[in-house]
């Protein structure tokens, strides 16, 4: 059986995005999301979001923000996955997380997050990360679960209308609230 070879953090860079990375990020996220090109991974959206599920400004925002830090992951000088860490207060949120389709299942989703929960604690000092993931992506947060998050029962609705986050195909999309502590 072939397998792709575990990743470890000595053959990742993981530095803060620049100007520089604006466009290989847009692409990134939505080929990990969006369009027939994310069905190749299993993180794709497309069957229940269709349009775009980033653009250029909002990744500019999260880079200009003085409490995100959007952590870009290089192997061989090219970008392979990001994620964005914001400061707030005693927990640190974790979002825009997008690692390429072609390297989905290899382990590389839970090195990333792990530095990233390492990153959040020693900079900030935060005791939980937070994040919220659309609560019918039963795969994800059973992915998420098994990296010891546990679901709130929180609730948000969808922000219907606004095509920046997507074209819903349903009708029932919400974000549940995922939480772990860092201690």
């Amino acid at each position: 059986m072939d397998t792709a070879p575990r990743p470890t953090t000595t053959d990742l860079i993981f530095r803060d995005a620049t100007d520089a990375d604006i466009d290989d990020l847009v692409a990134l996220i939505e080929s990990a999301y969006r369009g027939d090109s994310s069905r190749s991974g299993w993180t794709t959206e497309a069957d229940i979001l269709q349009g775009q599920r980033t653009d250029p400004q909002g990744v500019i925002d999260v880079i200009k923000s003085p409490t995100s830090r959007l952590v870009t992951v290089e192997r061989d000088g090219v970008v392979v996955a990001c994620c964005q860490l914001e400061h707030r207060g005693e927990h640190a949120y974790f979002g825009m997380f997008a690692v390429s389709p072609a390297l989905q299942g290899a382990g590389l989703g839970k090195v990333i997050i792990a530095e990233a929960e390492r990153t959040a604690r020693e900079a900030w000092g935060v005791t939980e990360m937070h994040m919220t993931v659309i609560s019918v992506r039963v795969d994800l947060i059973a992915w998420y679960e098994r990296r010891g998050y546990r679901r709130t029962g929180k609730m948000t609705p969808f922000p219907y209308g606004d095509e920046r986050f997507g074209i819903p195909q349903r009708d029932d999309l919400q974000f549940e609230l995922l939480v772990k502590p860092l201690v």
